[in-house]
């Protein structure tokens, strides 16, 4: 508590010295992270934009493919890129190369159902599983045809999940179907069904944000059945909301606004199988990492909580005010994740522990830059990024020498190689002495190996007090273990030699009195 009020402290003085807008940090900073106290740092780019494409530059069978219109949702399997190009009612597959070339292997406007030709029509989602059990299988979030479409690799609709209490189509009529409106829909009657996005975890369980619905995710199992919902976040009441509740009258009552859940905004799986979450409301934390049962398991240790931009600023020449807007998240192969903003068109990447890495990015109409957020994800360490503005534009970012070392330490961090990540810290330090984690990192690696006291030195140089107590509390046992005896003979000798001394005080006494 002490150190945040500190650091709070800090953030008020530097109020007029510092512009309260991060769209001051613009293209001669293009990348920042925060130190200790708050303040945002420049930093070397960790990520190049190593690819810029624009719907108008794409052919497909030597014919142009035209804009991307509204496009609102990518998928990355293996070496390909769905692209769900939403206005323009399609799907567009692209495949990427190692040397960064890509070019356009398919476009969908339809699937095959029961041998009839079934359009799509405004759709805002897709997923395609990379699990054992329906590898190449693929989850259609058909937003204004009010279903969610499970295809084969071919396009071939498997099942059709319609509103829970409509009955499904199923082509294998072994398999059960939808839930039956028998009085009691697990879902309003009069809500539109309108999937936003998908998700599928390894069991084929399927989760499904659906606009307008605050209960959490809709859940289905393999079978395409509505399980009900999962992950709502908590709803608080402040005490004086509390209060105002219990002294007003029944129509005072009815007149309050209700406290219910918020609504998410999209919904994305990493490779362990936990599911991100995001929502642009300010009451909750803006991205979750949850677990099978539904409960937020994400690691909030760092000096801030993932949230985005931590200085709002008022606007200013910019027009850009307010929280950051988190829209999407990925998550990379060394547990990194990276969350989409759609307030400043910035990106943030942050450790498994919650710890800010680096953020980039800004609004405009240039490489790096994004008019209208959208969707973000990862094939490796690459990022793809879409942006749904008027001049919508897919993003390929690939990692700098920078970033790689950063992403290394982590990952040998990770797989328990504590020197090798000892020996990547040290070289990001060499690159940018101002980049604090690196510091906690040196620390980590440190401690790991049982190098309590220098560990406690580069937790203390980043004010790292949970850091420093843990590592204090191994060198304070390991001093023990080691010096007890001295301890010991200590304390034998203060309780042995002061009866000694005064035996042989009293018999000299005795003899010189005899």
């Amino acid at each position: 508590m002490k150190k945040f009020i500190c650091s709070l402290l800090i953030a008020v003085f530097l109020v007029g010295s510092f512009p309260l807008s991060t769209s001051a940090i613009g293209p001669s900073n293009y990348t920042y992270t925060y130190n200790e106290w708050g303040v945002p740092i420049p930093s070397p780019d960790a990520y190049r934009v190593s690819a810029y494409i624009l719907g108008q530059h794409l052919e497909f069978n030597g014919e142009p493919i035209g804009h991307f219109n509204r496009p609102q949702d990518l998928q990355v399997h293996g070496d390909l890129l769905y692209v769900v190009d939403s206005l323009n009612h399609r799907i567009v597959i692209l495949e990427f190369f190692e040397d960064t070339t890509f070019e356009v292997v398919d476009i969908i406007t339809h699937a095959m159902h029961n041998g009839v030709q079934t359009t799509f029509n405004n759709p805002h989602g897709i997923y395609v599983s990379d699990w054992a059990a329906n590898r190449g299988q693929i989850w259609l979030a058909d937003t204004y045809n009010h279903r969610i479409l499970h295809m084969d690799e071919n396009w071939n609709v498997i099942k059709e999940i319609l509103h829970p209490g409509i009955y499904g189509r199923c082509p294998n009529s072994a398999e059960l179907t939808m839930v039956a409106g028998t009085g009691t829909s697990l879902l309003e009657d009069h809500i539109d069904f309108l999937p936003n996005k998908v998700a599928v975890d390894f069991s084929g369980r399927l989760f499904a944000q659906v606009r307008h619905v605050n209960r959490g995710l809709m859940e289905f199992d393999r079978y395409g059945v509505f399980a009900g919902y999962m992950g709502a976040p908590p709803v608080t009441v402040s005490p004086i909301d509390l209060f105002r509740r219990t002294i007003a009258t029944q129509e005072q009552r009815e007149r309050m606004l209700l406290n219910v859940p918020v609504e998410y905004n999209n919904v994305t799986i990493d490779h362990e199988g936990f599911i991100f979450v995001t929502t642009t409301s300010v009451d909750v934390e803006p991205v979750r990492r949850l677990n099978a049962m539904g409960d937020d398991i994400m690691i909030r240790n760092g000096w801030t909580y993932p949230i985005g931009d931590i200085w709002w600023g008022m606007g200013g020449a910019s027009g850009v005010s307010g929280a950051s807007e988190l829209i999407d998240a990925t998550a990379l192969p060394n547990n990194v994740f990276v969350v989409f903003d759609r307030t400043r068109g910035r990106l943030f990447a942050y450790d498994s522990q919650g710890e800010l890495l680096y953020a980039w990015g800004g609004h405009g109409n240039r490489e790096g830059f994004f008019t209208q957020p959208t969707a973000i994800d990862s094939m490796g360490f690459t990022l793809f990024a879409l942006d749904g503005g008027m001049n919508a534009a897919l993003t390929r970012f690939d990692l700098t020498e920078y970033g790689m070392l950063i992403n290394d330490a982590l990952y040998m961090y990770q797989r328990g190689l504590y020197e090798e990540s000892y020996v990547l810290w040290n070289e990001v330090l060499r690159k940018n002495g101002n980049f604090g984690l690196a510091y906690i990192g040196l620390a980590r690696a440190l401690l790991r190996q049982g190098y309590y006291r220098e560990a406690m030195h580069y937790f203390r140089l980043q004010n790292n007090a949970v850091g420093y107590g843990r590592a204090f509390g191994f060198y304070r046992r390991v001093w023990m273990e080691n010096y007890f005896w001295i301890f010991a003979v200590g304390v034998g000798v203060l309780m042995v030699v002061p009866p000694v001394v005064k035996r042989v005080l009293k018999v000299r006494r005795e003899i010189r009195e005899a």
